[in-house]
């Protein structure tokens, strides 16, 4: 098993795939099945990161920078909005680590925010002055 997976991933995959649905389970690569799921969900968990970042980023920029504003920075969030929820729809238990993520996510937006601005990284609050169900994921809100 451990030739084909690193020879023939998918073929692999498929038979794995097909090992657990006939149900015979002593076929079953379990390190390598456990590895792959780990590094599923990592992938998952940046994945969620990086729309976080976009998203928490653009919403800097709206409040800080209301004469720039562009239907640009709106579809930004607006999509970024969306790809969090189609993950959290695919992986429900993603919701429970976004609170985890989003002190992390926040000081890296703050970071772009001032990049793509030129206001001073200091001047944004120091932690996440946004709420995460009401406002961060809130389709229609947008800060002042």
């Amino acid at each position: 098993m451990n030739k084909i997976y690193e020879t023939n991933y998918e073929l692999w995959l498929d038979q794995q795939i097909e090992n657990l649905r006939q149900g015979v389970f002593e076929q079953l690569d379990i390190p390598h099945l456990v590895e792959e799921l780990e590094g599923l969900n990592k992938s998952n968990q940046r994945e969620l990161e990086s729309y976080l970042i976009g998203l928490l980023t653009h919403l800097l920029k709206w409040e800080y920078q209301p004469h720039e504003r562009s239907g640009s920075w709106s579809g930004s969030i607006k999509n970024s909005r969306k790809r969090i929820a189609k993950l959290f729809k695919d992986q429900p238990s993603l919701k429970n680590y976004l609170p985890e993520v989003l002190s992390e996510a926040y000081v890296d937006a703050k970071v772009w925010a001032s990049e793509e601005t030129g206001i001073k990284v200091t001047l944004f609050p120091e932690e996440c002055p946004y709420q995460i169900n009401d406002q961060i994921l809130s389709e229609d809100w947008l800060p002042d």
